[in-house]
């Protein structure tokens, strides 16, 4: 079958290790289940694993890829999530939590094997480009949001850097529970999208806000942390689930964490279950994936090279 796989690590240019042609076709243990992917998207994690981060040289070559959506082996129009062995389901029960394309062949193929428990339906408001896109970026958004910022309806958000999936995912998720979006971005043209999406209003990258806010979503890391924290009101929340530019800022802000009682917590991808609502969220409300671009599997390294240049809007997906 057709992939696109990491076949070697490169740290400088990580494109240099990607390959695209056939692997061996997925067998299926007992409890697991082929899904025939119709649609996948693109996360940093790739090309982290390009460069080999939380890879293992004895797990190349690995198919790269961690959301989809597509066709099980009964014919059923299905959502993969892509966290295996958090639960035990599928796997030993003390097997510790790991994403598809770590340890298990990933989702950039036009086949995957996955525990049968990683399966759940996709809604039939949702296309396949749509739903691909749900499982990784838009779950991690969800989870912040409403697990672990602790925000309610009319509470203010800050989301640092416009353009991202999970800025995309979160922007447009607040807005349509009720919560007033504020984001960040130094191009203009991402502002004036992130508004139209439904933020309440957007700022230069680094910009004093207009007022402090209930919480902040990080994904940025070093070059925004000082304004990420500077922008909370006493006793807010900062949640962070990445640092794309790079975990050691100049500032940890310390002194303003303690003196102002500010909550730092960790985020990582979301349950099977919080998945399940998500994907329930989107039908009900409306709710669309912002894509960015589609391309077909043959065409992924345009797809990273975009990705790895930070000029998306939302999430690049192929097809199969």
């Amino acid at each position: 079958m057709f992939a696109a796989y990491a076949a070697r690590f490169d740290r400088d240019q990580p494109l240099n290790a990607l390959e695209l042609g056939d692997r061996p076709e997925p067998q299926a243990p007992t409890d697991w289940t082929v899904v025939h992917v119709r649609a996948a998207s693109l996360n940093h994690h790739d090309l982290w694993s390009l460069r080999g981060v939380g890879l293992d040289a004895e797990a190349l070559p690995m198919i790269l890829g961690c959301d989809a959506a597509g066709v099980d082996e009964d014919g059923n129009e299905v959502l993969v999530h892509a966290v295996i062995g958090a639960t035990g389901h599928g796997v030993g029960p003390t097997e510790r939590r790991t994403l598809l394309s770590e340890k298990y062949q990933g989702t950039l193929a036009e086949r995957v094997v996955v525990p049968r428990w990683n399966v759940l339906p996709k809604p039939a408001e949702l296309s396949f480009e749509e739903a691909a896109c749900l499982p990784t970026a838009w779950l991690t958004a969800y989870r912040m949001l409403f697990t672990n910022a602790g925000v309610r309806p009319g509470d203010s958000v800050l989301v640092q850097g416009a353009g991202g999936g999970v800025a995309t995912a979160a922007i447009v998720l607040g807005a349509a529970a009720g919560l007033r979006m504020l984001v960040t971005s130094r191009d203009a043209a991402k502002r004036e999208r992130a508004v139209a999406l439904g933020a309440e209003a957007a700022f230069e990258s680094g910009a004093r806000l207009p007022r402090r806010v209930d919480a902040v979503l990080e994904t940025v890391g070093a070059a925004t942390w000082s304004h990420s924290v500077k922008s909370l009101r006493p006793g807010g929340t900062l949640v962070i689930s990445g640092a794309t530019s790079g975990q050691a800022p100049s500032s940890a802000e310390l002194n303003r964490i303690f003196f102002l009682e500010l909550k730092v917590v960790g985020s990582t991808m979301g349950s099977r279950d919080e998945l399940a609502s998500l994907a329930s969220f989107c039908a009900a409300k409306g709710v669309r994936p912002v894509i960015d671009t589609v391309l077909p599997l043959d065409r992924v390294r345009e797809g990273f090279t975009r990705l790895a240049a930070g000029d998306q809007f939302g999430k690049i997906v192929v097809t199969m």
